[in-house]
């Protein structure tokens, strides 16, 4: 949970992509700044309206039953295919949107609206913005203290990450919320060595999410050795034992 430090400002709860968002911007409340909000909300459910697999009418469900996607949502899913692709080819095959056959982007799509989301509020003159979608978190200005929920030990913590300035983002895969879920691609199987959690911090949540999807997915041992070598980037593991550890590169960002 992020605290805010109960400065005024604004707050905002929306329910999309079966999850819930909340936005605090913690800076005088402006006209300018309640339409910016308005606009991250809309931006959210729209998010939502393209990309959810679960939509008959969604690009994603297009472009899997091989029905041209309209022009007016054209560039956004060429935008998110093309971050996919990428993802593939920088996490060596751990993070592949068409694994498992239909084309599912939902391991970026989140983290990359969040992303937008927030970047839009501070580029509207927000300095102070922390918005949370599903306990992923892109911040904005600061200090702002984050903890990471421990998996194991509910109402408890992990670690603290604090933030004096930012842009820093946060992204966790495990089970706790969903039960074991996430594959590897590369083996179509459940990772060799799963840890109750995995969370990575790093400047942008669309990269924050793809690692942290793509590490779990690999496993402990692999993903100590694979995200140390990322010089922007500070991890924290849960092992299933209870068990903390973290890497983190010359330049990532540190634990409080």
């Amino acid at each position: 949970m992020p605290d805010p430090g109960g400065s005024a400002g604004l707050r905002r709860v929306v329910r999309a992509m079966g999850t819930v968002f909340s936005c605090t911007v913690r800076d005088t409340p402006t006209p300018g700044l309640r339409r910016a909000l308005d606009e991250a909300e809309a931006l959210l459910h729209h998010v939502d309206e393209v990309f959810s697999p679960y939509r008959p009418d969604s690009a994603v469900s297009l472009e899997r039953a091989g029905t041209p996607v309209p022009k007016a949502c054209r560039a956004e899913a060429d935008e998110v295919a093309s971050l996919c692709e990428a993802a593939r080819h920088d996490t060596g095959g751990r993070f592949d949107a068409r694994y498992a056959g239909p084309y599912d982007p939902s391991g970026l799509v989140k983290g990359w609206a969040v992303e937008r989301a927030a970047r839009l509020l501070h580029e509207a003159g927000a300095a102070h913005v922390c918005l949370n979608g599903g306990g992923d978190i892109q911040l904005y200005g600061g200090p702002w203290r984050v903890g990471i929920a421990h998996p194991l030990r509910p109402d408890s913590y992990a670690a603290v990450v604090e933030s004096a300035a930012g842009p820093l983002a946060l992204a966790t895969s495990g089970t706790a919320e969903r039960g074991c879920h996430i594959l590897d691609p590369r083996t179509q199987a459940p990772p060799a060595h799963a840890l109750a959690s995995l969370t990575v911090v790093t400047s942008g949540l669309t990269r924050a999410d793809v690692l942290a999807t793509a590490a779990y997915a690999a496993g402990a041992a692999d993903a100590r050795v694979w995200l140390g070598r990322r010089t922007d980037v500070l991890a924290l593991g849960v092992e299933r034992d209870g068990t903390t550890w973290t890497v983190r590169g010359t330049s990532g960002p540190r634990l409080a």
